[in-house]
């Protein structure tokens, strides 16, 4: 059974560029093991032993309680804990379960997403099942939950900040980490004895899921227009840009769970999902910030200015001009070079270290961290410092732009 958890919160600091965001987010567990509808004498018998052989291997203790059937009705949110797959010992000895070779035989395909998935050990078992269960909605829901890492990482690192339960959160680190559904769960699991595969069973509750999904969007929507009402005083800033693009990454996600909603088939009172917005028109807004910021760069140990133009050229790509000397923001970082000779070795080695910081000057407060380091060889320490320096702004070139996008889309300033 699951359980829903709602949170909501705004705080704003003593100073114009701080800012603390408590976010709004509902997140839940999705159903667990759901028991089959049919039943006999047969697998009455068959229950009976492998409760008492789940009961062994427990050692007498109470079993976790499991989801009702779907054709018992179940309620659209419910306090109860979801039940725990078997422990491995107990799946072992377990006979084939039908969902093995077809989910719905045992979950209600009118009120679950199933699906099975299989492999050498129990891990690799229920990541091919939750995988399985997300592509049940189509190669274009798999590619929007890959879109949405940084929504995954700002939930993590307390951006928004789902609930102070921790299954909850739990919950998130595990659908990121697994690229899966939030909401989605392993049902079951089961190990054949004969050649050792296990096999897990996923399920998505349609209904229990629809109220998720749409209680997430409100919460969502509710956290996007807190944030993105700036004060005239703010527009021009870093932490307006932060604003939204961190809307952005939450617009991404409810449009995500907008299309899950078309899916499972439920359109929630006063909630259309072809209306929900998406991040697109966020990422123009923080477009339009960045072009009225200068951001000044300086490169301490920077050799014919070659990390401070690639610094520059990317933050040009991002949106920003950069140059001047009085400017509120600035791209501080510090090159280090030196020998790094390997025993042996007819080539001389020059290692490379750049630590970059954005500082804001009305407050001294520093921001997106960014460190890269490496080494080049050559026969001539000399040409092998050039060699280094343009690795160094080809690394520059390469991902700085990303870097600091995710982490303004992740993060608002403090």
């Amino acid at each position: 059974m699951s359980k829903v958890n709602i949170f909501c919160g705004w705080r704003k600091g003593g100073n114009a560029a701080g800012v603390i965001l408590a976010g709004c987010v509902i997140l839940a567990g999705c159903a667990g093991a759901a028991k089959p509808a049919t039943g006999g004498s047969l697998e009455d018998s068959r229950a009976a032993a492998y409760e008492a052989i789940d009961a062994m291997n427990r050692g007498g203790r109470a079993a976790p309680a499991a989801a009702k059937p779907a054709s018992q009705g179940l309620p659209a949110a419910s306090a109860a804990a979801p039940a725990s797959a078997p422990p491995p010992a107990a799946a072992a000895a377990r006979a084939e379960p039908e969902w093995v070779s077809s989910p719905y035989s045992v979950y209600d395909q009118d009120a679950y997403i199933a699906a099975t998935g299989y492999g050498e050990n129990r891990t690799a078992a229920e990541r091919s099942a939750l995988v399985s269960l997300t592509a049940v909605f189509g190669q274009s829901i798999q590619a929007e939950i890959s879109t949405i890492t940084n929504y995954s990482e700002a939930v993590n690192n307390g951006s928004i900040n789902v609930s102070e339960n921790n299954a909850v959160r739990e919950a998130v680190k595990t659908s990121s980490e697994m690229d899966s559904l939030v909401g989605a769960e392993i049902a079951d699991v089961w190990q054949n004895s004969a050649d050792r595969s296990w096999s897990a069973v996923a399920v998505l509750e349609k209904q229990r899921a629809a109220v998720l999904y749409a209680d997430m969007i409100r919460g969502n929507q509710r956290l996007i227009n807190e944030i993105t009402n700036i004060q005239d005083a703010e527009k021009n800033s870093l932490e307006a840009f932060s604003r939204y693009r961190l809307a952005a990454t939450i617009a991404d996600a409810n449009k995500l769970y907008a299309t899950l909603l078309s899916v499972i088939g439920s359109s929630p009172q006063g909630l259309n999902p072809s209306e929900i917005k998406g991040g697109s028109d966020y990422r123009l807004e923080a477009a339009k910030v960045a072009r009225t910021i200068p951001i000044a760069v300086k490169v301490e140990g920077d050799r014919q200015n070659r990390i401070g133009n690639a610094f520059a050229v990317a933050l040009g790509r991002i949106g920003f001009t950069s140059g001047g000397t009085n400017n509120r923001y600035v791209l501080n970082a510090t090159l280090d070079l030196s020998s790094a000779n390997l025993s042996g070795n007819q080539y001389q080695f020059c290692r490379y270290n750049i630590d970059a910081y954005l500082t804001d000057t009305s407050n001294n407060s520093r921001m997106s961290p960014y460190n890269i380091s490496g080494r080049e060889g050559h026969t001539a320490m000399n040409e092998a410092e050039i060699r280094a320096i343009n690795s160094a702004a080809k690394k520059i070139d390469s991902e700085f732009e990303q870097v600091f996008d995710n982490f303004f889309s992740t993060n608002l300033l403090r």
